[in-house]
């Protein structure tokens, strides 16, 4: 009997700390390079701000392009392997561009970095582990500990570069890799089966399903926006610390305070979006102040304090809209088209950070670096007038329901019970995954309402 209040048990918060854990790893080893690339790459055989800015960025364009088939790829021959081929492969691009000497070898290792594209196949695995009631908890965790490693990452990537420069850090990659095997072989439990999870899996036939909603597309945009002016930011920002008079073993001094007050500073907004139901106005206030930002950067690029407070506030706006993107697009798309939505995001936000890496590097060879943050205000305002025309977002959560003790003919009924607990706005039966798929509205839903349904159905 489904107990839709009942904590994770311990074979699922093993799953899900597990795999969190290698997805934190692997996003480590991705954006420690970040702060640093930049200022160590000048001095390397061929290098060019363009071909820099693409030395930071390429990992997007083949992460991109095949993400969405290492998930399919999970269904057919099993989620764990399909992980460690994408670890090994993630691996050995991390020694490729730990023994190269010229820009070209540091291109090609971050190429082959992002065709160990293996989000999805975690996403899918978490949803083979985890109970129903419990899997959308089970993705919020994971969310969390990408934001996590990513502050760490651009704090911890200037420190390390100053004792071991970029080579060591590369070295340091393809071992924190090789560690998430062990995790996958020795720590992530085994399914008993794997299907298809309509929730966590981007399903091909769905697809034009989720290109026609227009909400989606302007929350893909969003997050291609978003990701286009991180990178295009980092090609020039390290350049600018240094150049303004901060060595590059104290970058880290900069960024540290910045993530953490900015972290703290977001907190309260995202209560006023979420409990309080203004989310849009937040949302659109976040980008805004995004482009502001970059106007700022743009005006005081030469400026070591006009620096550092731009770009405190460019990751107030950031880390904001980091964290509310993923909620629209979990409010937006419909329950059973949310790992879909979240496959075309996904792609959208590897494919922003590559065109920013190149276009950040482009503009800062040709024009000057104070000309890329004047590109990424003019890109987030586009966003903004983007955002103006989205709807109102209904403040729905998702839950699933298994459906494991009903047969298909009883489906009509039993949509038509769910429909009337208050708080369940919409309800989309999957017999082959043996799920219901809800949109509930937590501040109004009669839980107790909908276990004693579930609990009738059960002895029924």
């Amino acid at each position: 009997m489904q107990d839709i209040t009942s904590p994770m048990t311990p074979l699922e918060k093993r799953a899900t700390f597990s795999l969190a854990s290698i997805y934190a790893l692997r996003m480590l080893g991705l954006f420690m390079i970040l702060p640093v690339l930049s200022l160590f790459a000048e001095q390397m055989e061929g290098a060019t701000p363009l071909l820099i800015g693409l030395a930071i960025s390429v990992y997007g364009l083949s992460q991109a392009i095949l993400q969405i088939p290492f998930g399919l790829l999970s269904d057919r021959f099993g989620r764990k392997k399909i992980i460690i081929i994408g670890l090994i492969i993630f691996s050995a691009g991390s020694v490729i561009a730990a023994v190269s000497t010229t820009i070209y070898g540091i291109l090609l290792g971050r190429a082959i970095q992002g065709c160990g594209a293996i989000a999805a196949a975690i996403m899918a695995l978490v949803a083979d582990l985890t109970q129903e009631v419990h899997r959308t908890k089970a993705m919020a965790t994971i969310g969390a500990s990408i934001g996590i490693s990513f502050a760490v990452a651009i704090t911890l990537g200037p420190i390390l570069a100053s004792y071991m420069g970029i080579t060591g850090i590369f070295w340091l990659t393809a071992v924190l890799a090789l560690l998430a095997i062990l995790v996958v072989v020795f720590i992530v439990p085994n399914p008993k089966k794997s299907i298809v999870h309509c929730d966590a899996e981007l399903v091909p036939s769905q697809f034009f399903s989720v290109l026609k909603t227009p909400d989606l597309l302007r929350l893909d945009y969003g997050i291609f926006i978003l990701h286009l002016c991180l990178t295009a930011s980092f090609v020039v920002l390290p350049l600018l610390l240094r150049d303004a008079g901060l060595s590059a073993e104290k970058h880290w001094m900069v960024y540290l305070p910045i993530l953490i007050t900015s972290m703290a500073v977001i907190v309260p907004f995202i209560i006023i979006a979420e409990k309080n139901r203004q989310l849009k106005k937040v949302f659109v206030s976040a980008i805004i102040i995004l482009m502001l930002a970059n106007l700022g950067l743009f005006k005081f690029f030469d400026d070591l304090y006009g620096i550092i407070g731009f770009l405190a506030l460019f990751f107030c706006g950031f880390n904001l809209l980091e964290a509310t993107l993923p909620s629209l697009i979990s409010k937006t798309a419909p329950g059973d088209l949310k790992g879909t939505a979240m496959g075309a995001y996904s792609s959208s936000q590897f494919i922003g950070a590559f065109v920013g890496g190149v276009s950040g590097g482009w503009l800062y060879g040709e024009m000057g670096a104070e000309i890329v943050f004047l590109f990424c205000a003019i890109a987030s305002c586009s966003w903004v007038i983007v955002a103006l025309f989205m709807n109102t977002p209904k403040y729905l959560a998702n839950m699933l329901i298994s459906l494991a003790d009903i047969n298909a003919s009883q489906g009509d009924d039993f949509v038509t019970e769910l429909l009337g607990i208050t708080g369940v706005s919409e309800v989309k039966l999957h017999f082959e995954e043996n799920v219901a798929y809800l949109k509930v509205d937590n501040k109004i839903l009669q839980k107790d309402d909908l276990q004693n349904l579930l609990n009738q159905w059960v002895v029924s």
